[in-house]
């Protein structure tokens, strides 16, 4: 393995503070190879579609590349394959390039949100639990059926979109049963009477100002979610941990999925701890960055 050359990449919008390279960067130092991680930002590439970016990858020779907002979804129709995880939840952060050019998504999301909720608030925190889930996307897709893995009694799903909040429980109710979800209608009253809410809308990261959900409806009771991990408290976890709430942020969702596409990739199972060092590491110099910018 040591001595191997490997390109890798990000495709989506608004991803320059990505801290994917970094950690990407870890994991190849540790295995020996000779990586390359490249962010390929549409907002910076306006005059590139998504079709565009993955003929560019094939044509340079990349291994595959990690897909985000806002071509989770879109990005279904361009592949070759799609592994059954995936086609399940219906979205794809993930894509290998065979050397053949063929290429195959992936979604290690859902393991990724998975396996950080279990680590910071414990799986009983969603089984038998009533959730309210904002943002029914890529993201919002793989959380949900994270969270029918867990075995939550109940996910309300809101989302402006109202037909891809539609199409969402539709799926869930194939897999789960017809009671495992329902639409929202009223936020503030659904979250007050729910056990958790998870934010998978891109609300609350820089560059996407705002609150997702009423502060006014966060009880101590609750426990809150965020897939975002730029900042890592957005307004929603502050204004939660204000409440008393336990909360969780984006970033252990961010250092598993990473682990799980790196190890894909490459065959290299990557270390997590070391992986969740750099990442820290990134996140205070990052926004120390940030605040030095702003004075």
């Amino acid at each position: 393995m040591r001595g191997r050359r490997i390109l890798l990449g990000l495709i989506g919008a608004n991803i320059m503070g990505s801290l994917s390279p970094t950690l990407f960067a870890e994991a190849f130092a540790a295995a020996g190879i000779e990586g390359f991680y490249h962010l390929m930002d549409v907002d910076r590439l306006r005059a590139r579609r998504l079709p565009q970016l993955l003929d560019a990858i094939k044509t340079a020779g990349f291994a595959g590349v990690n897909v985000t907002y806002p071509f989770k979804q879109d990005i279904l129709a361009l592949l070759d394959d799609v592994d059954a995880e995936a086609a399940q939840i219906g979205a794809v952060n993930t894509v290998a390039v065979a050397p053949d050019g063929r290429t195959t998504g992936h979604n290690f999301d859902r393991r990724g949100w998975r396996q950080s909720f279990e680590e910071s608030l414990g799986a009983d925190s969603a089984r038998g639990k009533t959730v309210v889930l904002i943002g029914a996307g890529g993201a919002g897709r793989s959380v949900a059926f994270a969270l029918m893995d867990f075995g939550a009694a109940l996910l309300i799903v809101h989302d402006r979109d109202s037909m891809r909040a539609q199409a969402l429980c539709t799926d869930l109710s194939t897999h789960f049963g017809a009671t495992c979800c329902r639409l929202g209608c009223d936020l503030a009253r659904e979250i007050a009477a729910a056990d958790g809410v998870v934010n998978a809308t891109q609300t609350g990261m820089r560059g996407f100002p705002g609150h997702p959900v009423p502060v006014s409806a966060l009880r101590a009771s609750h426990w809150a979610a965020d897939v975002i991990y730029t900042p890592l408290e957005t307004e929603f976890i502050k204004a939660a941990a204000m409440k008393g709430a336990r909360v969780l942020n984006g970033s252990g969702m961010c250092v598993h999925q990473a682990a799980e596409a790196f190890r894909l990739f490459t065959g290299v199972a990557p270390d997590i701890v070391r992986l969740r060092r750099a990442f820290a590491a990134a996140c205070e110099a990052r926004e120390q960055a940030h605040v030095h910018a702003a004075r």
